[in-house]
């Protein structure tokens, strides 16, 4: 009985805490939190770092040109700790070893602004899903 209501407990502080990570997420402003210049690179994967894994737990995380946002995020690391100008990011595309090479800033602002994105259309898709379901009223 004791494990049960640990467990029933357990369940709802992780929905709650994810919950909140969600709400935070999807009051932010991108632009303001994602800017490399205003806030440095570290500020902002750390904000990346922060909203990624929730997105992955989701089943949302953005995956561009071929590189999943976690990809990002890691050479990001990498980057910052050679205190390297750029990011090469290693990725596997049709079973064979890829990189591209980006601006350690630009890598930063598009980890950030994926990782952020992710919940906000997220969230906004469970509001908006009937606008395109056909027979809605609207013309196509």
């Amino acid at each position: 009985m004791k494990i049960l209501a640990i467990a029933t407990v357990a369940t709802l502080t992780l929905s709650i805490a994810t919950a909140s990570l969600i709400d935070e997420a999807v009051k932010l402003d991108v632009k303001k939190v994602c800017d490399v210049k205003a806030n440095g690179v570290e500020k902002v994967v750390d904000v990346a770092k922060k909203f990624n894994p929730e997105a992955i737990k989701l089943g949302v995380e953005f995956k561009r040109l071929g590189i999943r946002n976690k990809d990002y995020i890691k050479a990001l690391e990498a980057a910052i700790k050679s205190k390297s100008k750029e990011t090469i990011i290693k990725y596997k595309s049709k079973g064979k070893e890829k990189t591209k090479k980006f601006p350690t800033n630009y890598a930063a602002w598009r980890a950030c602004t994926f990782a952020v994105r992710a919940l906000q259309l997220h969230e906004e898709g469970k509001k908006t899903w009937r606008l395109a379901v056909p027979g809605d009223g609207f013309k196509y």
